[in-house]
């Protein structure tokens, strides 16, 4: 449990996984050190800079985590790989000599990071497949569903429930795609020295019948790494701003979505509204309320996700000539803070979407109320279809319509469909019940069913 006597951050206890907090946390962070330096006294044993002994006993002491000890040297080093390497050298009597032996601090912390980015994204996507999986079947059981559309938040023609659900699925399909591309392109640093040039480890190897180049290769394959041909002391940071900007992406469409919950739970509309827990509270002074809480709480987290990336920009731009120390204080809050929003924002959507309330009688409350004016459109075409003038019938709804606003203003129902009915100009070219039949907006929908249907298809094949 959090101390809550000291600030915690929210993502330490409030917000996100367990899963997702032991990977940042700072014994596995340490851990996956030990697991860079192990591959590389696997490596060194195998060419014989090392003993078997020594190997072994580095090994053996892989696990035993001392955060303590290794602050209480930090003291005095002020240099936290250090004040590890210390304690780890002080734990292995016989190999504690030859631990980092060639390496500089970044061919250690770099690779674990990326190890430690790598177990997050695979995360990560874990969670978006649930989320994707409930969107498909929200999408295919009201793909026929019609609604009504909106834009500027002002009503326009209907669609349906299920076509507005796909374009949110649509988005998740895309950062799907390049958080899967962003994962499978993540490279670490290798093992390259000070400044990138393996020039320590050409030196040890000086006799051994081995290139740095190769040796490097065999480090990587024990950590099942790939590394970047050419780096400065670090691995190129531009590398983090490509990672931020896919989880920022996924953040978006999760902020976007979470927008229009929040509109359409407002009562005017009512057309959906998120899970209310029976002993949930709204407000601790309306007991009424029933505020959309989890769809304002993605909203909030997600702006945050959304400015972090801003700084592996900078982090990147200023990283000067073989390397800046500039980028290392921040990067210890913006990775691990992008992950566990990440986290907290899927597992909140999918809570969501998973127990969604579907209000049937509000959406055709909407649909009735505002669904004839959208449905002019498709009596002006079939009426100019049966010989009338375009422009005399446009002018015609145009004035009948702005009398059924006014009507609907007024709270009276909407008589624009009655209107038009007992028009003259219409009832000359089409018959009464084929007015009232093409003023029925419910079937106005056009292929939105169809593509609906097509992009849970998509996103079907996308997942297998």
């Amino acid at each position: 449990m959090p101390d809550h006597t000291f600030y915690q951050s929210p993502f330490t206890w409030r917000y996100a996984s367990a899963e997702m907090r032991q990977l940042f946390s700072e014994r596995h962070r340490r851990t996956l050190w030990r697991r860079v330096w192990v591959a590389l006294a696997r490596a060194q044993a195998s060419v014989g800079l090392i003993t078997r002994e020594q190997l072994a006993d580095i090994e053996a002491h892989a696990e035993d985590i001392d955060i303590d000890r290794a602050l209480e040297i930090e003291q005095v080093t002020r240099h936290d790989v250090m004040a590890e390497i210390k304690t780890f050298a002080e734990q292995c009597e016989i190999g504690g000599g030859v631990i980092h032996l060639g390496a500089t601090s970044m061919d250690v912390i770099d690779n674990a990071e990326i190890l430690r980015q790598r177990a997050a994204l695979d995360l990560v996507l874990v969670r978006l497949r649930t989320l994707i999986e409930h969107f498909i079947d929200l999408v295919e059981r009201y793909a026929d569903t019609p609604v009504m559309g909106y834009t500027h938040i002002q009503p326009a023609e209907p669609t349906t429930l299920g076509y507005r659900f796909a374009q949110t699925l649509q988005d998740l399909l895309m950062d799907w795609e390049e958080i899967g591309r962003v994962r499978a392109n993540l490279r670490g640093k290798g093992v390259k020295g000070a400044v990138g040039t393996m020039a320590s480890y050409e030196q040890l190897l000086v006799g051994s019948g081995r290139t740095a180049g190769e040796f490097e290769q065999l480090v990587l394959a024990d950590m099942g790494l790939e590394a970047f041909s050419a780096t400065t002391q670090t691995y190129p940071r531009k590398q983090d701003w490509l990672l931020l900007n896919a989880l920022a992406g996924l953040a978006q469409s999760l902020y976007r979505f979470a927008f229009d919950l929040r509109i359409l739970q407002s009562p005017p509309l009512g057309e959906l509204s998120e899970p209310f827990g029976k002993g949930q509270v709204g407000s601790s002074a309306m007991p009424f309320k029933r505020n959309p809480i989890t769809a304002e709480k993605i909203d909030s987290i997600a702006r945050y996700v959304a400015a972090l990336p801003n700084v592996a920009w900078h982090n990147a731009a200023h990283n000067l000539l073989e390397r800046t120390l500039d980028d290392s204080a921040n990067r210890r809050s913006i990775i691990p803070d992008a992950f566990l929003a990440t986290d907290e924002l899927l597992l909140s959507a999918t809570r969501i979407v998973s127990d969604l309330n579907v209000w049937l009688g509000a959406i055709a409350r909407n649909l009735l109320a505002y669904g004839v004016f959208a449905a002019t459109e498709r009596l002006l075409m079939e009426a100019v279809k049966a010989g009338g003038d375009r422009q005399r019938l446009h002018e015609i709804i145009r004035r009948h319509s702005l009398t059924a606003w006014a009507a609907v203003q007024r709270g009276d129902p909407n008589p624009l469909s009655n209107l038009l009915t007992a028009e003259p100009e219409f009832i000359r070219l089409l018959a009464p019940d084929r007015i009232r039949s093409l003023l029925d907006a419910s079937a106005y929908v056009g292929e939105a069913p169809q593509r609906a249907r097509e992009v849970a298809a998509s996103a079907h094949a996308q997942l297998l």
